[in-house]
């Protein structure tokens, strides 16, 4: 009888571990998934900047700001919660190549960059970048505590068993 009554309360305990486990790193991996949201609602929004900026453009140089601005529209999508890294890294790369060769065509029209609304557009796009850097912050940051928890025996077990896997970081190259 004793040993029914200790089986059955290694049972419950091994029970009671297995859930408070799969609940922390569910809470950890729907905190990388929203980290991952944020990013894409910052990067939307510095999209926005940008297009912005090349209305702005369209006054002193219609076609390249026209150009620039299909190039964005062709190259945008849209980052979620199921993003990867990679995605992200791109479409912060079609940011800024836009941007370069935005002022570069900016430029060469002397007076440009010094009206208020340049200033206004190259600061909220600025703005959004500080947002987006921060967002990055908090993705690496949960990324990195997921991370530790499932190289953790025995958790590292169980939550292989449980489907969790390691997260990639988001890194520039």
């Amino acid at each position: 009888m004793e040993i029914s009554v200790i089986v059955c309360l290694l049972v419950i305990l091994l029970a009671i571990w297995i859930v408070s486990v799969r609940k922390k790193l569910a809470i950890m991996d729907e905190n990388i998934n929203h980290s991952m949201n944020q990013i894409g609602v910052q990067l939307s929004s510095r999209f926005d900047a940008l297009l912005s900026l090349l209305d702005f453009t369209k006054k002193y140089a219609g076609y390249e700001a026209q150009t620039l601005t299909d190039e964005v529209n062709e190259k945008r999508c849209i980052i979620m919660e199921t993003s990867t890294p990679e995605e992200v890294l791109r479409q912060e790369g079609v940011i800024n190549e836009v941007l370069f060769r935005t002022q570069t065509v900016l430029e060469e029209y002397p007076g440009s960059t010094d009206e208020n609304e340049y200033i206004k557009c190259m600061d909220a796009v600025e703005c959004y970048e500080k947002m987006v850097q921060t967002s990055r912050l908090i993705y690496n940051d949960s990324v990195t505590k997921l991370n530790r928890e499932l190289h953790i025996f025995p958790t590292s077990v169980l939550a292989h068993m449980l489907g969790f896997e390691k997260r990639d970081y988001l890194v520039e190259n």
